[in-house]
């Protein structure tokens, strides 16, 4: 059922509850009118009869002759004028004008102190009962006062009727109206789910392009809708995302294990081949496999830490202690490399806003590149940068260094120097998680001029991590090193 339906049944049926609930209060308000009146008419008739109804009543109780009595209860009937009389006492009862019939009960006397309503058949009487005492209880009696109600009755059911019929009216009428006023109204409405059910975002990039309507149900659902197709092309987006990760992952794996698993499969032919190589050829032979195993370990380390690096949300970023991560690769550095000397240098605290399983990767193999390449003790300091607005991480070593040719590829996957033994996958993580964290990576010789590399860190000390890098191809494309030394 539409809506504008649902609203016309609502206004053709409240409308109309209203009208009789309005038309029930102004009919209680009529025949309290109405009564009013008849009762202040009986009252004043009641004050201008009681004095002639004592004398009648004592005229009976004192046998007086017939025209005495006579003469008394014409006097009666004529201060009475419009109003029905009845007069009863010890010797009977005299009555007189417009009053229902004898063999209609009258209302107890107390009960009709105050003017009552008595109906008879179809017609009804206002009745108003006032004691007539005399000086003796026979002089005593009742005085009964009738004002017909038949025309105020009449009035109030004349006034119900109009109600009811108003009623009756009003209920198409108002259903109606409505109708024509919801439709109008709800005409955006229906404007806005036309629009919405011609997009299907699987087979269209067009979206909803909705034009304000001043009504704020309208276009706060409007916005609604807009806010979720764009939440659902961003997730699309990730999807896609994902799953070319995937098939990143596969293809880089593949291609990056197929030489490391033929050299161990030549091996492992050497080990079991005829004749049996001498125990100094296979220790050497162990020991080739063993790096392979090792090589092989640390590639699908490295990959699965780029692929997650490059699906990671905002709200995996949580607040933490760069100089306590920082302490703590160290000491798991030096259990690695028991030889290592690695000087630390932390102010202390550094509390920024970080994702930690990947800024920890990042660490460790800044470290262990320092240690692997270079020669002599690893420097390693905590310090604001020179702006105050990050957080810089220092790693410097005395190895060789890099030229400055070199420098822009350095970050990019799989790249490593021929006599390496890495899998080139180290530094392209350390740019990775540089520009996720919002920060950025920078390689430069030794600040004291001898030989060596200085690799630095930085990472802003924002409170949170609102956006992340819309592209982030670290494990699916090739990255260059603007990825890595972009500053936000």
């Amino acid at each position: 059922m539409r809506l504008s339906t649902r609203i016309a049944l609502a206004v053709g049926v409240l409308v109309p509850l209203l009208v009789l609930a309005s038309g029930w209060i102004m009919v209680r308000l009529v025949t309290g009118d109405v009564h009013r009146q008849a009762d202040v008419h009986l009252r004043q008739r009641a004050s201008d009869v009681q004095r002639q109804a004592r004398d009648l009543l004592r005229a009976m109780a004192n046998d007086r002759p017939a025209s005495v009595e006579e003469a008394r209860r014409r006097r009666l009937f004529s201060a009475a004028l419009d109003v029905g009389i009845r007069v009863t006492g010890p010797q009977g009862t005299v009555s007189g004008g417009p009053q229902p019939a004898d063999s209609v009960p009258l209302p107890s006397v107390r009960s009709a102190a105050r003017p009552i309503t008595l109906r008879a058949g179809h017609q009804s009487w206002r009745v108003l009962a006032v004691p007539v005492r005399g000086a003796r209880p026979a002089a005593s009696g009742m005085l009964w006062l009738f004002s017909s109600d038949t025309a105020g009755q009449s009035e109030i059911d004349q006034v119900r009727r109009r109600v009811l019929t108003v009623a009756l009216l009003t209920a198409p009428l108002a259903g109606g109206l409505a109708w024509f006023a919801a439709a109008r109204v709800s005409r955006p409405l229906l404007l806005l789910q036309r629009r919405a059910s011609g997009i299907d975002p699987r087979t269209s990039k067009a979206r909803l392009d909705h034009a304000p309507t001043r009504v704020p149900e309208i276009d706060d659902l409007a916005r609604t809708l807009q806010t979720l197709l764009a939440r659902y092309d961003q997730q699309a987006v990730r999807t896609a995302d994902a799953l070319e990760t995937a098939r990143s992952f596969s293809a880089a794996a593949s291609h990056e294990l197929r030489t490391p698993l033929m050299s161990m499969r030549i091996n492992l032919d050497v080990l079991d081949g005829d004749p049996l190589p001498d125990p100094a050829e296979q220790a050497e032979v162990v020991a080739d496999l063993r790096a392979a195993h090792e090589r092989l370990l640390g590639l699908l380390v490295m990959l699965r830490t780029l692929a997650q690096g490059d699906l990671v949300e905002a709200d995996a970023f949580v607040p933490g202690d760069l100089a306590e991560l920082v302490d703590a690769a160290v000491r798991d550095l030096r259990r690695d490399y028991p030889q290592a000397h690695i000087e630390t240098v932390a102010p202390g605290p550094c509390v920024i806003q970080m994702w930690p399983p990947g800024l920890r990767s990042a660490v460790d193999n800044l470290l262990t590149n320092a240690i692997v390449h270079g020669a002599g003790p690893v420097e390693v300091s905590l310090q604001p940068s020179p702006d105050g607005t990050a957080v810089r991480l220092t790693v410097a070593d005395h190895g060789p260094g890099i030229p400055p040719a070199a420098r822009h590829v350095v970050f990019h996957r799989f790249h490593r120097r021929p006599d390496s033994l890495g899998s080139g996958l180290g530094l392209a993580l350390v740019g990775q998680q540089g520009a996720l964290h919002g920060g950025a990576v920078t390689v430069t010789d030794r600040t004291d001029g001898r030989p060596g590399a200085c690799f630095v860190l930085d990472l802003p000390r924002a409170k949170g991590v609102s956006t992340l890098p819309r592209q982030r191809d670290w494990l699916t494309g090739a990255t260059t090193a603007s990825y890595a030394a972009r500053r936000i």
